[in-house]
């Protein structure tokens, strides 16, 4: 992994996470808690935490409401992200996308694949930016959500990760 640069002030990221699921409640979402902790670890401030059913209305609903929060610099959701006629999250998220991060999945998927094989082709987790704000789709399982902030969100969201990152870039995302 390219080193972090200790001469850069950190800089903490307002991150938002949606848990989408029909079965899971506060007291048991263990991928939403791996996500909120992970984000508290690495220095970020958690803006915002919600539960969701897998409904496309719901999970629009919240996730435009965080987008037009200007508080709110990144959302992650965790959930529907498979196969099934109820994993509906990437349906819900992607008209909202501005800009698709494409290259999101394909590192996703190269590293779930070390570690679960191809049973990673069973996960669509995406990205993309919508109004100026990153949204990131991982599967439900905590382990997924530890290799997707792991190994992807914890670099790309720390300004101090060289030779680049998603944090610098954000003043300029809106623009035209």
């Amino acid at each position: 992994m390219p080193p972090i640069d200790e001469s850069i002030k950190f800089v903490p990221v307002r991150i938002a996470v949606m848990t989408v699921s029909d079965t899971r409640t506060r007291e048991n979402d263990t991928s939403g808690d791996t996500l909120a902790q992970r984000i508290a670890d690495a220095g970020h401030e958690l803006a915002g935490r919600a539960l969701v059913k897998d409904d496309i209305p719901t999970i629009r609903a919240q996730l435009q409401h965080w987008i037009d929060d200007a508080t709110i610099d990144a959302i992650i959701t965790t959930g529907g992200t498979g196969l099934t006629g109820r994993d509906v999250t990437v349906e819900a998220m992607k008209p909202l996308f501005e800009k698709e991060i494409d290259g999101f999945s394909a590192v996703f998927h190269r590293i779930s694949y070390d570690k679960i094989g191809t049973s990673t082709l069973q996960s669509r987790a995406c990205a993309g930016v919508a109004k100026g704000t990153y949204l990131f789709a991982l599967p439900g399982s905590t382990g997924a959500v530890k290799d997707g902030w792991d190994g992807i969100l914890k670099y790309q969201l720390d300004i101090r990760h060289k030779p680049c990152n998603f944090v610098e870039i954000m003043p300029r995302l809106t623009e035209r």
